[in-house]
């Protein structure tokens, strides 16, 4: 039972694992699982997925400082490439598939392809390249495509009337955080206690999804270079200091993931139509192929591809990516009221999680990360030696 509660800790299993709970109990007892579902939604969608996100971009930041993995802007700047290319490749494809339909009222629903599962992302990329640069890369990936889902959904909001207070709370939490920083506190309490209510309060005035909050006062939190070789997992040194965010929500961020997959989830198992195939081809088809061709193109205009990462990796990574099922579910829910249509995308979202074994499959096959161990002892020579020269 330890080694499997480890396990499930270790690859950031818990989202999936409150998704099939959500599954199995909004199928056998539905009103009580809304009722849950609903009285969670606003703390876990609004308040812990803020957390979250800050707790992932904190990782990525650190992996961008010198020494870290991501070092150098030319290194950062082909994960994010990547992100915007898959979301225009699987927003393209989306609107494809509606307008090949009689169904044009679903091609409102095209910012639910903009989601990654950020936590199913991070667990399948670490069962594959373990704790390697490729775990980072996807990372930034997610992240970038789900800044952009987010964005996209409170255009609604952001088009309505904005509070006139918005813009005060956001411009006093950035100055709250610079006099911080100025003041050398090394400790994340301040910055979090102090600036990151006001940025919250002011996102939720001015229309923004709250849930992108503590993203803007993640870099004013103390940090120091990490390779990511221990991604969530920093073992000694400043990083497990209680001043450190990530080591103090190391263990908090996987209840929020447990309570995002067991909120969100929930979804009666009938409806199968456009809006289903429409979102499913979308992230397998388009998502991928986005991201390949977006690294193309920036390789080719002179981004590097991070150390030890090659296109064989590269394709894995992308079909790691084709996995939106907890945000992709959210997203549905603030595009569609409830009814047939969001019914038929978030079967979509659910679906995605076949990116899993696609992704498992294209590892094995090309014999990448862990499965590279599978090569003949030859081409296990030969990949060492190699790893030797770089």
């Amino acid at each position: 039972m330890t080694r499997a509660l480890k396990f499930t800790l270790e690859y950031y299993l818990v989202l999936p694992v409150g998704a099939v709970l959500a599954v199995v109990w909004a199928n056998t007892d539905g009103d009580s699982y809304f009722r849950v579902a609903q009285a969670l939604a606003f703390a876990v969608n609004d308040i812990g997925i803020a957390f979250g996100l800050a707790y992932l971009a904190q990782e990525v930041l650190e992996a961008t400082l010198p020494g870290g993995t991501l070092h150098s802007w030319r290194r950062v700047m082909l994960p994010i490439v990547a992100g915007i290319g898959g979301t225009v490749g699987a927003v393209a494809v989306y609107l494809a598939y509606i307008h090949s339909t009689d169904q044009q009222v679903l091609a409102q629903g095209w910012p639910i392809v903009c989601g990654v599962d950020i936590f199913f992302s991070l667990a399948l990329a670490r069962m594959v390249f373990r704790r390697s640069v490729a775990v980072t890369f996807l990372l930034l990936l997610a992240i970038s495509s789900d800044v952009i889902g987010l964005t996209v959904i409170s255009r609604h909001r952001l088009a309505a009337e904005v509070h006139p207070a918005a813009a005060l709370l956001i411009v006093a939490a950035f100055g709250a955080s610079i006099v911080l920083r100025r003041s050398g506190v090394r400790s994340m309490w301040p910055y979090l206690t102090l600036s990151g209510p006001l940025m919250w309060l002011g996102c939720y005035r001015a229309g923004l999804h709250p849930a992108l909050a503590l993203l803007p006062i993640v870099p004013f939190f103390p940090r120091s270079a990490r390779d990511l070789s221990t991604i969530a997992r920093p073992n000694r040194g400043v990083h497990r200091t209680a001043s450190h965010f990530e080591s103090v929500f190391e263990y908090p961020i996987q209840g929020v993931a447990f309570l995002f997959g067991l909120v969100n989830a929930g979804i009666l198992l009938h409806g199968y139509d456009a809006g289903t195939w429409a979102v499913l081809t979308a992230s397998l088809v388009g998502r991928p192929l986005g991201i390949l061709v977006a690294v193309g193109i920036a390789v080719t205009a002179g981004l590097p591809l991070p150390r030890h990462i090659g296109w064989k990796a590269l394709v894995v990574i992308a079909l790691a990516a084709s996995v939106s099922l907890g945000f992709g579910l959210f997203l549905a829910a603030a595009v569609f009221p409830d009814g047939p249509l969001l019914i038929e995308t978030k079967m979509g979202a659910i679906l995605t999680s076949v990116g899993l074994l696609l992704a498992l499959g294209s590892a094995r096959l090309l014999r990448v990360g862990r499965f590279a161990d599978l090569a003949s002892p030859r081409q296990g020579v030969d990949m060492q030696w190699s790893k030797g020269r770089v």
